[in-house]
C-alpha cells in the first residue's frame, strides 16, 4: 500500500490570475480548467497543482497556509535570475548552513514557494 503522489489544492476566489501567474511567471503547464467548477490543473516537470474555488464547506476570507511548497530544483541559480524581477519576494537567493542554496517568493494569492537546491 504505496502513497504515489502529492497534488496539493490552492484555493483561491482569483482562478483565471492564479493560472497566469503559474503560466506565465512560473511556466506550468495548463491541464485542464472548468469554469463551472471553478477548478484547474496544472503541471511542471512531474509537479502537479490544482487550484479550486472554496466551497461552501468551509470559510474563506483570503487564502491562508501556514507552511510553504518547496520546489527541489538543480538550477536555483537560474529560477532566482527567473524570479527576482516577477514576484513578490519573501527572501533573497541565499546559501545556509544546513546545505540548502535558496530563496522564496509569494504567489499571486500569499500563498509561499520556495526554491531550492543542494550545496
Amino acid at each position: 500500500m504505496n502513497l504515489k503522489a502529492l497534488r496539493p489544492i490552492l484555493r483561491t476566489a482569483q482562478i483565471p490570475e492564479t493560472i497566469d501567474f503559474y503560466k506565465e511567471i512560473l511556466g506550468f503547464n495548463l491541464d485542464n480548467y472548468d469554469e463551472e467548477w471553478a477548478w484547474a490543473s496544472l503541471s511542471k516537470d512531474g509537479i502537479e497543482i490544482m487550484l479550486a474555488f472554496p466551497n461552501e464547506h468551509e470559510p474563506f476570507d483570503k487564502p491562508i497556509f501556514t507552511g510553504s511548497f518547496y520546489f527541489n530544483t538543480d538550477h536555483v541559480d537560474e529560477w532566482w535570475e527567473q524570479l527576482k524581477d516577477k514576484a513578490r519576494i519573501c527572501y533573497e537567493i541565499e546559501t545556509f548552513d544546513y546545505g540548502m542554496r535558496e530563496f522564496a517568493i509569494y504567489d499571486n494569492n500569499g500563498y509561499l514557494l520556495q526554491f531550492g537546491q543542494e550545496v
